[in-house]
């Protein structure tokens, strides 16, 4: 590691307001407030149309105080759903009318930039070879700024950590002092401690450190481009990229990154647009002006009635929110290409993965009220707490619809106790069935097509993704995988919901970024919830006790454990899959990832041929 160079981090207090002196007065863009509006006012009015519909609907044959809390959870999901639409829609337009780019070369002040890469326990040979790949790849780039690397390993097992060091000292030969390595003794505080004691004691030395992940990749004009962006902006506290998802085998890592790339271009630009300098951080690829970060988003640790205070995680939506608090902005630049990271590869990795997700954004719900929060970065941290609020909140309401919603005396309820407490309910009949499904999978579906129809005008030619008919027969196919694995994903995150309720808290395990390879028996034991339900469903509508509306969402929760099964399916090792789901880095891969791949396969080789050495 270099000489110390150390910066001051003084931890924030959330009950008060603060303000860096240091932070530049800013702006919005004069067209910010008119975006804002035409995202949020016509969700809001679908909602209360929706409302008015469904409340006039119910209230045929009398309106009861349940059916007033059904109404009430549908209007609570749909304003949600109406919002992605209404953020899809305002990407379009923003796509059709580009702002001008206002960086230029004379306006960039360069800039040292650290590029910190945060590792705990992963396969050494991935990270060193994504490590070389972007430091050479700076090498021939032309910038004002300068780039070290640094490796900051919180690994645990020795074994991995000799092979850390020994990669390093490979890395070093081929860039000597434009890359360091340094492991922690111990892990204080997982992510957060790890860059905490980096810019505690380095962050002296670089005005500004681009933040990766294990599994991030960027090319060195993305890179570049982010420095560009900060040091042409002195307003600028952190610059958020769109990261792409790359190197995607199974089936469901696969439709994660098609649906990331062709479908996610438009609702990204709409949210930079009605974000402006309010944006957010996902905890990667973004580049954070070093002393404003130490500065201003020291986080707090949160007290607790019954132990220890925690530690705030999902802390990324909290140092941007804290960030903006202290006048600095916070900006999100979709159009910056080259930055990437990989897909969590089975639906169990996902379920994993989200349930350490949704332990840290319900935790944010105690961070709401912080004073002089920006509404904006308060609806951020809102955004991520109803994400899987609305999980619980549709399982519900299968469950109502489930038991009493055939509109007949033979529901659920009354068939099996006699009393029908809803004896109003209003009847499905083929027309209007037909309608509310039609009308909730446009609207969930909406966003998608919106995506695949704009993909032309996000850079992607036909030729990149195979031909316009494999395009078409990959959007259909990710729709129909999106459906199916949607219920499931609706009760998972039902339980990551119900066991943070209860206190559970998760453990913060290391990814298995290539997937776990699980047996019949984890995925049942995983899965047995929903196929209970599933199984229900399934009875209860050859019964005649459960509406046949709900037949897709009985199916897909039924066959959970075959679906699981099936997420895992390695498409690479058929020729007639290998291009399903296709992305144009995956059939026309650029440079940074081919020489990424070549750096993994030389760094994998070196360490399994070399003997072992002490760490230090």
């Amino acid at each position: 590691m270099p000489a110390p160079r150390p910066l001051l981090r003084p931890i924030q207090r959330l009950d008060r307001p603060f303000r860096d002196p240091k932070a530049l007065a800013m702006q919005a863009h004069p067209t910010t407030r008119r975006w804002r509006i035409g995202v949020f006012l016509p969700a809001i009015l679908a909602t209360l149309g929706l409302l008015a519909a469904f409340t006039q609907w119910f209230a045929i044959n009398g309106f009861s105080w349940f059916e007033g809390v059904v109404v009430g959870l549908m209007a609570f999901t749909f304003f949600w759903i109406s919002l992605s639409v209404t953020t899809a829609v305002a990407g379009v337009v923003a796509m059709r009318h580009p702002r001008p780019c206002a960086t230029t070369q004379d306006l960039v002040k360069p800039l040292d930039v650290a590029l910190l890469m945060p590792i705990y326990n992963e396969v050494t040979s991935d990270v060193f070879g994504n490590a070389a790949a972007m430091i050479a790849a700076l090498k021939i780039e032309k910038s004002a700024h300068t780039f070290t690397l640094f490796v900051l390993s919180d690994t645990r097992d020795d074994l991995t950590a000799k092979r850390e060091l020994e990669a390093f000292q490979t890395l070093w030969a081929s860039f000597p002092n434009k890359v360091f390595y340094r492991r922690r003794v111990e892990n204080t505080d997982y992510k957060v401690g790890n860059l905490t004691e980096w810019v505690e004691r380095y962050g002296g030395a670089y005005p500004a450190m681009l933040v990766l992940d294990a599994d991030s990749l960027m090319s060195g004009a993305a890179i570049v481009e982010l420095a560009d962006a900060m040091g042409s902006d002195p307003g600028a506290g952190l610059v958020q990229s769109f990261p792409r998802l790359i190197g995607a085998q199974t089936l469901f890592g696969r439709m994660l990154q098609f649906a990331s790339r062709i479908h996610g271009a438009a609702p990204a630009e709409g949210l930079a647009r009605w974000t402006d300098r309010e944006g957010n951080y996902w905890g990667h690829n973004a580049v954070i002006r070093t002393e404003a970060f130490a500065s201003c988003a020291g986080l707090p640790r949160l007290s607790s009635r019954r132990g220890p205070s925690h530690l705030i995680l999902s802390h990324d939506f909290v140092e941007a929110a804290l960030l903006r608090r202290a006048g600095w902005s916070v900006r999100f630049l979709p159009h910056i290409q080259g930055s990437y990271e990989e897909a969590p590869a089975t639906l169990i990795d996902f379920v994993l993965r989200d349930r350490r997700w949704c332990q840290g954004n319900l935790q944010h719900l105690r961070l709401l009220g912080t004073r002089s929060f920006h509404p904006v970065s308060r609806l951020h941290l809102l955004c991520g707490i109803i994400s899987y609020l609305t999980s619980p909140a549709w399982l519900m309401l299968l469950l109502v619809w489930a038991l009493f919603g055939d509109g007949k005396n033979t529901n659920a309820v009354h068939y099996f106790s006699g009393y029908d407490p809803q004896v109003s309910w209003p009847e499905i009949n083929i027309g209007n069935g037909l309608a509310i499904l039609g009308f909730v999978y446009t609207m969930l579906l909406a966003p998608k097509i919106i995506g695949a129809v704009m993909a032309p005008r996000t850079g992607i030619q036909m030729r990149d993704v195979g031909g316009a008919p494999r395009l078409v027969l990959s959007v259909v196919t990710e729709i129909i995988l999106s459906v199916a694995y949607a219920p499931i994903l609706m009760v998972q995150q039902s339980i990551s919901v119900a066991r943070r309720t209860v206190g559970f808290s998760e453990t913060w395990t290391p990814q298995q970024r290539g997937g776990g390879k699980y047996s019949v028996a984890v995925m049942t034991k995983f899965h047995l919830f929903e196929t209970v339900i599933g199984t229900l469903l399934v009875a209860g509508i050859m019964l005649g006790l459960v509406t046949l509306w709900l037949s897709p969402i009985a199916a897909s929760l039924c066959l959970a454990i075959p679906l699981s099964a099936l997420s895992g399916m390695n498409l690479n090792a058929h020729r007639w899959s290998a291009k399903q789901l296709s992305t144009p880095e995956q059939l026309a891969p650029p440079d940074i990832i081919c020489d990424a791949m070549a750096e993994r396969h030389r760094f994998a080789t070196t360490l399994s041929t070399s003997q072992p050495i002490a760490a230090e």
